[in-house]
């Protein structure tokens, strides 16, 4: 039975959006993005996150972390959360830094302008949202994908 309002059916019984959260520290070691990406593989898998966005969150947390390592000062943190159910949802990927390691305009030694600077690109096409949140703590850069 569904009750009536404005003549539009409402069903009694919505299953609710789930909400999950995990949290990682980022160390700032080499091979750090790959093992906590294997981590948030895990994670996705569990939550069920629908394959649609899987690649894709893989390749905006990915970018999003090795821009923290590179760019940013330590410590770093990676937290995801998901709200959704049955694969559909939104999935949001925040990481947080303690802020920039150069002065604007500076690039850190030993890095080739063209093979880097692309990832904060990659993150724009991928994500539904995206944004950057500067705080007294650091700098939160973060992005959302939907699945529908």
């Amino acid at each position: 039975m569904a009750l009536q309002l404005n003549s539009q059916p409402l069903p009694l019984h919505r299953k609710p959006l789930a909400a999950l959260e995990d949290v990682c520290p980022l160390p700032h070691a080499p091979g750090a993005v790959s093992v906590v990406r294997r981590r948030v593989r895990a994670v996705l898998d569990e939550w069920r996150v629908c394959p649609k966005i899987f690649e894709d969150a893989l390749l905006v947390v990915s970018e999003l972390l090795t821009n923290a390592i590179v760019h940013a000062l330590p410590p770093a943190e990676l937290r995801l959360s998901w709200a959704g159910s049955d694969g559909r949802g939104t999935l949001r990927c925040e990481v947080t830094d303690a802020g920039p390691r150069l002065a604007p305009g500076q690039s850190p030694e030993g890095i080739d302008p063209d093979e880097h600077g692309r990832g904060m690109e990659i993150v724009k096409a991928l994500a539904t949202r995206h944004g950057i949140r500067v705080h007294p703590a650091g700098v939160t850069r973060w992005a959302e994908l939907v699945a529908m």
